[in-house]
């Protein structure tokens, strides 16, 4: 690891323990600012989540005297969860308002709609939580053209990796569970993640019973609950992001007798206890940090100055934004320009400790082109379960002392049961 990224993560961690504030106007930028369009969709927690970090990490970067004398100058764009929206603000940005470099979305569909518009007018452009295979994959089949697209959030097929190796420990060596049932919204970014699943939830020791994928706009999931039920697996794995106020108020409503881990976007983020009324009891889900989990030293600064600002704790999205700003400065800083191929080389050589862990992209001769590296040496996922209204750090062992509890309509293996 590079001790000069190291050093200046923890710069950036003091920065905001200290509450240090904006440099406005009057601070004397020697040039025009950097700008940075921010496209997201400001309905949903984990939408809002990225614009608010962006801003908060260009606050941080200016009150540390900016890049190369220049300010990050933010600006924001809603895409209602849109990607025909989302494709009318990234032409806007490029050609309007002259933006250097662009972040977009959580939605798969989204930054899949805006990646050959990043192509074709050569706009770096990251997303710090789309998860789809294919947003790298167009990258590795087309390097040339597609080159400006950077992957700043695991692919579906590692969050699917990293549930299966959670599942391994804390449910089938921890609670002795032998079969599962997955459950997944039908979207492009569950269509690899459920591909991953199937392969390695058997590797895990979990036989998959069925899989089930729903659409999105489904309102009521009694019937797939009572399916569900009638196949008696030990636990639900789950694919949800759109969703998931409904199915688990539904779940817990119905006392259905069976876990939910997985992943579940939604339950990521503190508001999702209130938002269920509490029915968030004992549901597991994957997920980046947690405020009280120091990953690396800048995690909790960048919690505790996100809760002080805004009054609710980040989604994931929060903590792969604050550090995906940070990284585009590097890439300028280290690129000495703001000409975009000079920015993708920069980018490229990215060697970053943020809020997450060790940030590192994958070359053009790998499968997962411009994606994150995944790895305990890289970002690694972690594993919460809700509890009493608390996000409890459950899994891997060596960051979460969390051990599991579940509500009393829950049944367990009778192995587990027993203990």
């Amino acid at each position: 690891m590079k001790q000069k990224n190291t050093t200046r993560g923890a710069g950036s961690a003091a920065a905001l323990a200290l509450g240090i504030g904006v440099l406005g106007a009057a601070s004397g930028y020697a040039a025009e600012p950097i700008k940075i369009g921010v496209i997201s969709e400001e309905g949903a927690v984990a939408g809002a989540s990225i614009s608010r970090a962006a801003q908060l990490a260009a606050d941080d970067i200016n009150a540390n005297g900016g890049v190369n004398g220049r300010k990050i100058e933010i600006i924001t764009y809603d895409d209602h969860s849109s990607a025909a929206d989302a494709v009318r603000a990234f032409q806007r940005a490029v050609n309007q308002d002259h933006v250097n470099a662009i972040v977009v979305s959580y939605i798969s569909e989204v930054v899949l709609a805006v990646e050959p518009w990043a192509a074709r007018l050569h706009m770096p452009t990251i997303t710090p939580g789309a998860a789809s295979n294919d947003i790298s994959r167009q990258v590795h089949d087309d390097y040339a053209h597609y080159k400006y697209m950077f992957h700043g959030w695991e692919t579906s097929a590692f969050i699917a990796q990293g549930i299966c190796d959670a599942a391994h420990d804390i449910l089938v060596n921890g609670l002795h569970m032998q079969s599962s049932v997955i459950m997944s919204e039908d979207a492009a970014w569950t269509k690899p993640l459920d591909a991953q699943y199937a392969e390695c939830l058997p590797k895990a020791g979990l036989k998959v019973l069925d899989h089930i994928r729903f659409n999105p706009d489904t309102t009521d999931f009694t019937p797939i609950f009572n399916d569900i039920e009638s196949k008696h697996p030990d636990v639900i794995i789950t694919g949800i992001s759109h969703v998931g106020v409904q199915p688990t108020v539904q779940w817990h409503d119905q006392q259905v007798p069976i876990p939910m881990a997985g992943q579940s976007s939604q339950a990521t983020t503190s508001t999702f206890w209130k938002s269920t009324n509490g029915a968030a009891e004992g549901v597991i889900t994957a997920t980046a940090a947690v405020p009280d989990v120091a990953l690396t030293p800048s995690t909790i600064p960048f919690s505790e100055a996100y809760i002080k600002r805004f009054g609710d704790t980040p989604s994931y999205t929060g903590y792969s934004t604050y550090d995906d700003i940070h990284i585009i400065a590097d890439a300028i800083k280290r690129a000495g320009s703001t000409e975009p191929d000079k920015m993708v080389e920069g980018l490229e050589k990215t060697d970053y400790v943020g809020t997450l862990g060790r940030v590192q992209f994958y070359g053009k001769d790998d499968q997962f082109t411009h994606a994150l590296k995944y790895g305990k040496d890289y970002i690694q996922q972690i594993n919460i379960q809700w509890q009493s209204g608390k996000q409890v750090c459950v899994w891997p062992s060596d960051k979460c002392n969390g051990k599991l509890r579940f509500p009393p309509f829950i049944h367990l293996p009778q192995q587990a049961a027993n203990k």
